[in-house]
């Protein structure tokens, strides 16, 4: 074991990457696993003169980054749909994503009798991300869910809403986003989305200006 040089351990790093690659539900991610992965099985290749390996995946290069290009300068349309009650459409939404909600919002629960904002947002026409907000006092909106399908966690569905979505909430009359999260992956998101730590609603709070 330890006599492996480093070399095989490109190999193994090359193998290790592309078997993660394939477990990415964002296809943002899949390509930028898949393309680390056939660099390092290129340079393997190469290294150990195995030719065949080392031009594939050259190729298996040219083609991760032209659809990552693509990906990035591709144009996308996001819309809002305000949620009504009794929304069938959304009820079965949230029961098949019921799991994956409780894992970021184990507390979350729709409840039209409050004061509240509650919208979908769609990507290019596909319904990728629900977001329910509860008035906290007269400039606050509490954030109660803040949820986007696996395949769409690339950001901009999060960029639209609290970047390009800001006159939304304004006219509505907030000035701020609060909200809180026990799960390490979404306080990450929250604080590149601009949430900062604040003791003004609570000890885990974080806040945003709109």
């Amino acid at each position: 074991m330890f006599n492996i040089n480093w070399i095989e351990w490109v190999g193994y790093g090359a193998s290790a990457l592309v078997a993660i690659s394939l477990l990415m539900s964002s296809i943002v991610k899949l390509r930028w696993y898949n393309l680390i992965g056939a660099i390092l099985f290129s340079i393997y290749g190469f290294a150990i003169g195995a030719y065949p390996v080392g031009i594939i995946n050259s190729f298996i290069i040219v083609i991760n980054i032209y659809y990552l290009l693509k990906l990035y300068s591709k144009k996308e349309n996001f819309k809002i749909l305000e949620i009504l009650k009794n929304d069938n459409y959304l009820i079965n939404f949230f029961s098949y994503y019921d799991e994956d909600i409780k894992r970021f919002f184990p507390d979350f629960k729709l409840d039209f009798n409050k004061d509240i904002v509650a919208f979908t947002v769609l990507r290019n026409m596909v319904l990728a991300g629900v977001f329910v907000g509860r008035r906290l006092n007269d400039d606050t909106l509490f954030i109660d869910l803040d949820f986007v399908t696996p395949e769409y966690r690339d950001f901009k569905i999060g960029n639209f809403i609290f970047a390009q979505n800001k006159k939304y909430f304004l006219d509505k009359g907030y000035k701020y986003f609060s909200t809180y999260s026990l799960n390490e992956v979404h306080n990450k998101y929250l604080k590149k989305m601009g949430f900062i730590e604040s003791d003004k609603y609570g000890e885990k709070a974080l806040v945003k200006e709109i």
